[in-house]
């Protein structure tokens, strides 16, 4: 996939309608899982995949009852990956690289969709999601990978990008950058745009687009949720900072956006001018 990138499509793999959302300004309304397909010469790459279509057949029964209390997902086929490519001409053996920001349920459900798909993540991810402390088991779903599926893992030793140790998944567009914090492997994914530039998917590096911004706002509920589900503060709050700078010098030149703010998404998909 070498500097052959034709086209990115950006698609919601995942609508989440947190029951806080019914109250003013604590948190929005509602959440996405935004996944993004690169297109090239030797197949498809996708950063992340929200629920996989077993994730919406078995709902609870698969995620947890507890997560889906509290982030009220709608369970929709036509939102899953899977799905979304066959309508745009693809079969599920065209996805030839998956490049996760981490694998919590809402990111990772969709890879046993893709079973012949090389999966990249940070090597400290899986070690995490493959030998879980007590805290972490309850975000990582063994059912997503129980398919053995051909795991890629990376440590940061590339090129430096705008100041991140960086290792590169996939040809020379698509590489990790280390954002831990929310996991104690997450990474953000940064890829080339066809105009030259980057985009940078910070995952859950944050959860509102005001975090990105100076100065910074987020609605409370959504902050609290964060910090109930981060591992590390210290390195989340270091990074965020991070990417708020970024965003400060260099919007001109890379775009960067979370997976679950619901107006960034719209954006990029072209849904608002």
């Amino acid at each position: 996939m070498r500097g052959v990138t034709s086209h990115i499509h950006h698609i919601n793999c995942a609508t989440m309608r947190p029951a806080a959302g019914a109250i003013p300004g604590m948190m929005p309304r509602e959440l996405v899982a935004h996944v993004v397909v690169v297109e090239g010469a030797d197949g498809l790459t996708l950063v992340d995949t929200g629920f996989g279509t077993a994730d919406v057949e078995q709902g609870a029964q698969r995620l947890g009852r507890a997560f889906v209390a509290l982030v009220g997902p709608k369970f929709d086929l036509a939102q899953t990956a899977l799905h979304q490519l066959r309508g745009l001409g693809y079969h599920p053996g065209d996805v030839r690289d998956i490049v996760l920001t981490h694998l919590d349920l809402d990111h990772a459900g969709g890879i046993s969709d893709f079973p012949h798909a090389r999966v990249h993540l940070h090597q400290t991810e899986l070690d995490a999601a493959m030998h879980p402390s007590i805290r972490e088991k309850r975000r990582y779903v063994p059912a997503h990978w129980a398919h053995r599926p051909g795991w890629v893992t990376h440590e940061p030793g590339g090129d430096a990008w705008f100041g991140f140790a960086s290792a590169r998944a996939v040809g020379e567009d698509v590489a990790l950058i280390p954002l831990r914090g929310h996991t104690r492997g997450h990474s953000g994914v940064i890829l080339k745009r066809p105009d030259g530039g980057w985009y940078l998917h910070a995952g859950d590096a944050y959860f509102h687009a005001g975090e990105k911004q100076t100065p910074r706002r987020c609605p409370p509920g959504l902050r609290l949720f964060q910090r109930a589900v981060q591992m590390d503060h210290a390195a989340r709050v270091a990074n965020l900072a991070r990417v708020q700078e970024l965003q400060a010098a260099h919007s001109d030149e890379v775009t960067v956006f979370c997976a679950h703010d619901k107006s960034e998404f719209d954006r990029l998909a072209g849904k608002v001018k």
